[in-house]
């Protein structure tokens, strides 16, 4: 079974070696969609365990993961495992077109900036109101 989810990595952490040929690797994402917000823990397994390198944390990414569960000895255990990541199409939908930069390029006018007139009756302008 495939899911996806999008949220924001709140933590990721190092890469274990469980045995010499098997290593895996957590993070975990925050989401705020329901009703009570929900911190979500992910698996990486073998290859895929870099995957979430190119990411940090504060990030709000699209996690396409399967759902597994096993037995072992009398207990059950549910694992989600991820196997794709990346950023949230709908926040680089948002991002400032190429050569735009965020916030004013110049600095805010102030009072001083406004154009001198040549009359010195400050109420005498040529606005028709």
């Amino acid at each position: 079974m495939a899911f996806e989810i999008v949220g924001k990595l709140h933590k990721k952490f190092d890469t274990e070696q469980k045995t010499p040929s098997f290593s895996a690797r957590e993070f975990v994402i925050y989401t705020d969609k329901e009703q009570y917000p929900q911190y979500i823990k992910f698996q990486l397994t073998q290859d895929r365990c870099s995957l979430i390198d190119a990411f940090s944390e504060g990030d709000i990414i699209k996690v396409h993961f399967d759902l597994r569960g096993r037995e072992w000895q009398g207990k059950y255990f549910t694992n989600l495992n991820a196997w794709r990541i990346e950023k949230d199409a709908a926040v680089s939908d948002t991002a400032p077109p190429a050569g735009v930069t965020e916030g004013p390029a110049v600095p805010f006018p102030t009072a001083a900036d406004a154009p001198q007139t040549d009359s010195e009756d400050p109420l005498e302008d040529d606005l028709p109101f």
